[in-house]
């Protein structure tokens, strides 16, 4: 069955599982930054198209388990200009995802996989005051970065982690701003045909390490693991950047 979906029992799969559950427990404890392991490891394997689709049905669950602790503590006022322009940006980077060379695009999320991890570990944040027009231009990166190349977190992230408050508050705003990213992709992955029986059937495989981790992910910050794994995340995110965009770069001039 793995086979007719694109993946076989030899060390890729040991590589995907591993992604999936480094993914997931990233998603639970910081809220974000799952896209930035699995898509450009799955692109590798079953092209850049499907690794979107695939991505966006196992993370589903993740987005239900979360919403609660979004719904409860996020600000409105800035978590809901950012949603709109989302769901109006991520429909153009699929578009954009459709027309560009799949081998093109593997090198592409790769980089920009490298620039996002940048971006977070730099602590780079929005300066002064956080108006309409910075959280409309947060939403309009985040959401065609999204469509394109499925990892559309961090632009919008900039603007949670620029609020003053707590780690609970900013990790509320955060979860909900990535519920809105992953939401907004299934409109543009069916309409284009992305979604395909092939990426749904391996992203229903791998939903449930995905939640599983998930979930581990979410306990381990209840229990203040904060302290400890913000380098070890942005590292890991680091090497699967570098690893995927040799890995690209190499496929791409074997052609």
């Amino acid at each position: 069955m793995l086979e007719t979906i694109g993946l076989t029992a030899d060390p890729w799969l040991v590589v995907v599982v591993t992604a999936v559950l480094l993914a997931g427990f990233l998603r639970g404890f910081v809220g974000f930054g799952a896209a930035l392991i699995t898509v450009p490891v799955l692109s590798l394997i079953i092209g850049p198209q499907a690794a979107v689709a695939v991505n966006n049905v196992m993370g589903l669950p993740a987005v239900v388990q979360l919403l609660p602790e979004a719904i409860r503590k996020a600000e409105r006022p800035v978590v809901v200009p950012v949603c709109l322009v989302v769901f109006l940006a991520t429909p153009l980077g699929t578009w954009l995802l459709v027309l560009a060379d799949p081998a093109v695009m593997k090198i592409a999320i790769s980089a920009l996989v490298l620039v996002m991890v940048g971006m977070l570990a730099s602590g780079w944040r929005l300066r002064g005051h956080v108006g309409l027009s910075k959280l409309m231009t947060a939403g309009l990166l985040g959401g065609l970065v999204q469509g394109a190349a499925g990892i559309g977190g961090p632009p919008v992230v900039a603007v949670a982690l620029s609020r003053e408050g707590s780690a609970e508050q900013q990790r509320a705003n955060v979860l909900a701003l990535m519920t809105a990213i992953s939401l907004s992709s299934v409109a543009p992955l069916i309409w284009y045909g992305l979604l395909t029986w092939r990426a749904i059937t391996l992203g229903l495989i791998l939903m449930p390490l995905y939640s599983l981790a998930t979930y581990f992910g979410s306990r381990y910050f209840a229990l203040g693991g904060q302290a400890h794994y913000r380098r070890a995340a942005l590292a890991t995110l680091a090497v699967v950047g570098v690893g995927t965009l040799i890995a690209s770069v190499w496929g791409y001039a074997a052609r």
